[in-house]
């Protein structure tokens, strides 16, 4: 058995008027991977998309700093999180062994801005996909960022905060919270 965890601390708390912070658990236990998400003061009464990030080639991801607003409009915006944290690889929602990316099967905050998410994934599933995906059945946990995204559709996002994916615009997208995963 394996454990990872990753202590998740507030992206672009000042422009959004709330601090997202809580865990993630990663445990790897024979055919499944569990997956335990905790969150708090979240934007209350929406759904938060949640994944984890990283390099398919296996390079460290690293949680974004404000270094990574390169257009300086003060939002750190899923496009300006790649150069440091990599792709999205895995949703955390209601099937993450599907890898289905943009859609509506993640978690909602209650009025108080929290949300538990919980689900055992079939490992082989997930590894299967994974490695159509990018490459390799191995996870690389310790290597990945988890984030926790969505903001509510009527904050005022200036035009240069970018993150449209399909039919979802960057209030699905912007990263509200972060945590590098660690093996514990």
């Amino acid at each position: 058995m394996k454990k990872y965890i990753a202590h998740i601390t507030p992206l672009n708390a000042d422009k959004i008027g709330c601090e997202a912070h809580g865990t993630a658990e990663f445990t790897e236990d024979g055919d499944k991977l569990h997956v335990k998400v905790e969150m708090f003061d979240t934007p209350k009464n929406i759904e938060h998309w949640e994944h984890f990030h990283g390099f398919p080639d296996g390079k460290e991801a690293h949680v974004p700093t404000m270094a990574q607003d390169k257009n300086h409009d003060g939002f750190i915006d899923l496009p300006e999180t790649e150069e440091v944290s990599g792709t999205t690889m895995v949703p955390l929602d209601d099937a993450p062994q599907d890898m289905n990316i943009p859609h509506d099967g993640y978690p909602v905050a209650d009025e108080k801005g929290h949300y538990e998410y919980e689900i055992d994934v079939p490992l082989k599933k997930l590894q299967a996909k994974f490695k159509d995906a990018f490459g390799s059945e191995d996870f690389q946990l310790d290597k990945r960022v988890v984030y926790v995204h969505g903001v509510p559709k009527d904050l005022e996002l200036p035009d240069t905060v970018g993150g449209c994916v399909m039919s979802y615009d960057a209030h699905t997208t912007l990263p509200i919270a972060a945590g590098k995963i660690e093996e514990v």
